[in-house]
């Protein structure tokens, strides 16, 4: 008779920590349904257009209308992947812990990424477009301008879908952030320039800061919030795997779902935004008679953009003084933009668009009535002017005070109302496109967060410290327009819950993470600069 050890009695009486079921048979007619939702969302956008052109449709050729559509559908395709590859990291901590069934859990999620959109503020969207080469922008129309929608947002593409398919939580952002940086550079070397001069490496560092430090933020604050609810919540439950079928208690399962539901709406407010940005480039460059200014702003607006305009070209015209512009001002206004550095031409020639601006906006009494053939025009030398006046606000050789401080920067709020705009159609075909990636291809990356990073189970206390700390450095972050990967800050706070819990790191998937986070900004950087110098010799 073989007799069990006492040791062997007590593995056997223990709980057995059960894995969450994620094979869920895909359901025909839930297919249907997204598929009917997304060809939905695409005719919602070609109505949209239409009715925004309204009758200048007649004017547009054929041409535009095919490359615009081209790009829609590879912008709209990068946020569908930004879905399922980065919002995966919001339902895998809820599916981990038993709060939410897998299926319902994504659909949650998807719900709450299109909200996040559609409330979302702008900033992060115009933040990354800042990115871009000021030439670029500004002939966003031209061979040159698609050239560089189309290689950055294949780029992005291709390297998320490569992680996706090895299950490696690579950021989103962190990969398009790359593959901007890489056209930029790629186009002034093609131009004959110094490739350092293609990008605005000011904002590159202030948004790489945000992107490197995002995850050691994600690790150190989840650590220490778990190891501070061990001492202030002593409810042993709480610091439990789950086990079974059953479901944790309720207090924690609504504690686990508003984490969830924080991160997905923070995720769509921040990560949405970069394709909106991308979106209106691509609107302005084929049709800019509708999108080129912002047509909804009311005449009252006129009053305020000139009290603004005239206190800054005062301001300008001041540190002009002793100097003249003769001929066209915007080529020394593009230089100091694109090298930084101020000479003798930048203030008058500033000084002189600032002029030429206001001239053109009361010479019409509102942006509304900018003719048709002219808004390109006023558009790019609004987006030069505003250009300027933000490095100026930051360059200290311009030896500003507070007062030509204030007004600076409200004559550029007022240029940015009128280019800086983003319509409600835009917002709610990314957030369909958002919202319909997350219900698709999550589960690779719900793996990895969930099994591959720690080596115990996750437990309730661990998924909450992990999604509170992403859902709030992620909405801090859209405060402040600056772009954060919700794939890093969930991933590293995930690694640091198991860390400050004693439970161990799986350090395959910490190296292969590792490995992905670091080759991420260089390999999206070459493919895109590769693709870009390629269909500049194709168009």
């Amino acid at each position: 008779m073989t007799i069990a050890s006492p040791t062997q009695d007590l593995q056997q009486d223990e709980p057995k920590v059960a894995r969450p079921n994620l094979d869920h048979p895909d359901d025909p007619k839930k297919i249907w349904i997204l598929v009917a939702v997304g060809v939905a969302g695409l005719l919602y956008a070609g109505w949209s257009i239409q009715s925004d052109l309204g009758a200048k449709i007649a004017d547009v050729t054929f041409w535009p209308f095919l490359l615009l559509g081209l790009a829609l559908l590879i912008a709209l395709g990068f946020e569908f992947v930004n879905g399922f590859h980065d919002t995966a990291n919001a339902v895998a901590t809820v599916i981990y812990t038993h709060s939410l069934p897998a299926n319902y859990a994504v659909m949650w999620s998807g719900f709450f990424n299109f909200l996040g959109v559609l409330t979302s503020s702008g900033a992060v969207a115009f933040g990354i477009i800042s990115l871009l080469p000021v030439e670029l922008i500004l002939q966003v129309g031209s061979d040159a301008g698609f050239a560089m929608v189309f290689a950055l947002l294949i780029a992005a593409i291709i390297w998320n879908l490569g992680t996706w398919a090895l299950g490696l939580p690579a950021s989103s952002s962190h990969t398009l952030i790359g593959s901007i940086i890489g056209v930029g550079v790629t186009n002034a070397l093609m131009r004959g320039r110094d490739g350092t001069s293609g990008v605005d490496w000011g904002k590159a560092t202030e948004i790489g800061y945000a992107l490197l430090l995002s995850p050691l933020v994600g690790f150190i604050s989840a650590f220490g919030l778990l190891l501070l609810m061990k001492r202030l919540i002593r409810k042993p439950e709480l610091y439990a795997a789950p086990t079974g079928d059953g479901k944790p208690p309720l207090w924690i399962r609504i504690l686990l779902i508003f984490t969830c539901t924080g991160v997905s709406f923070a995720h769509g407010s921040n990560d949405g935004q970069k394709g909106m940005g991308l979106i209106m480039l691509i609107l302005i460059g084929t049709v800019p008679t509708a999108y080129a200014l912002n047509r909804s702003l009311p005449e009252s607006h006129i009053a305020q953009f000139t009290k603004a305009s005239v206190a800054a070209s005062n301001v300008v015209a001041s540190k002009a003084a002793g100097y003249n512009i003769i001929g066209d001002p915007r080529p020394a206004v593009t230089a100091y933009i694109s090298r930084h550095e101020i000479t003798g031409g930048t203030f008058p020639s500033l000084a002189a668009l600032i002029a030429d601006i206001g001239q053109q906006v009361a010479s019409h009494g509102s942006i509304a009535k900018v003719p048709l053939e002219n808004v390109g025009n006023t558009r790019n030398d609004m987006y030069l002017a505003s250009e300027a006046i933000r490095f100026l606000l930051k360059d200290k050789e311009a030896e500003l005070s507070a007062s030509d401080v204030a007004a600076l920067k409200a004559y550029k709020s007022a240029l940015d109302q009128a280019t800086k705009f983003i319509p409600l159609w835009v917002k709610i075909v990314v957030a369909l496109a958002l919202g319909l990636g997350t219900m698709v291809g999550w589960k690779r990356i719900v793996v990895t967060v969930g099994e591959k990073i720690g080596k115990t189970h996750l437990t309730y206390a661990q998924g909450a410290s992990a999604e509170l700390v992403a859902m709030a450095t992620i909405g801090a972050a859209d405060n402040f327009g600056l772009p954060v990967s919700t794939t890093q800050v969930l991933s590293s706070g995930v690694a640091g819950t198991m860390a400050a819990n004693g439970s161990g790191l799986q350090m395959a998937t910490i190296r292969n993470l590792a490995l992905a986070w670091i080759l991420t900004l260089p390999v999206a950087m070459l493919l895109s600069g590769s693709l870009y110098w390629i269909f500049r010799h194709l168009f």
